[in-house]
């Protein structure tokens, strides 16, 4: 009888094993790093880290993520990097679909530099801040000059099927007309006498 329960008792433990899925871990990508600044990627995912420098507690670190659409990644560095060469006149506002982030530029000691700020879940309350950061680092964190910025800049270039055949479909009616201008003669305007 003892052996009868014993061997009840194990096989219910290992039934209870199966129920028990290993998921697959994907990982992030790291496109670039600098500091306590850094810019992930996971899919069509980019996640943007930092240490939050507005608390009291300097192990904080905040991010905001946002699917890379329409080269919304190239996009942001443009814009970041304009900011250098002519600085706005205000912070420069993005809504995120959970975040507002703003730009905010300013010199140390000559050189033109942004923090970034960001109001979490969209509430002026809540608001995390990154240190002041300079082009050289923001080329490092977006990956410039390094393989890991074609993570990004191929993910804009993409051409559905119902754009592919447009296209074709465009440029053969295009091709028809200029084969058949080719095999008409043109016509005179002279007018005879």
């Amino acid at each position: 009888m003892k052996k009868i329960i014993l061997l009840l008792t194990l096989l219910s433990g290992i039934s209870a094993f199966s129920q028990i899925k290993v998921l697959k871990n994907e990982a992030l990508v790291e496109i670039g790093k600098d500091n306590s600044v850094g810019l992930y990627k996971k899919e069509n995912k980019f996640t943007f880290n930092y240490q939050d420098i507005n608390t009291s507690n300097l192990n904080t670190f905040r991010s905001f993520s946002f699917n890379d659409v329409n080269g919304d990644v190239q996009g942001l560095y443009k814009l970041i990097t304009d900011g250098f060469i002519d600085e706005p006149s205000g912070n420069i506002t993005l809504e995120l679909p959970n975040d507002i982030i703003e730009l905010y530029y300013q010199k140390n000691y000559g050189q033109p530099t942004v923090q970034i700020i960001q109001y979490i879940n969209k509430n002026k309350k809540y608001v995390g801040k990154s240190q002041f950061l300079n082009k050289k680092q923001i080329d490092k964190i977006f990956g410039i000059g390094t393989p890991k910025a074609a993570l990004y800049s191929k993910s804009a270039v993409r051409q559905t099927p119902v754009n592919a055949m447009n296209n074709t479909s465009a440029q053969g009616s295009t091709n028809a007309q200029q084969n058949n201008s080719q095999k008409t003669p043109a016509k005179s305007t002279k007018k005879r006498r």
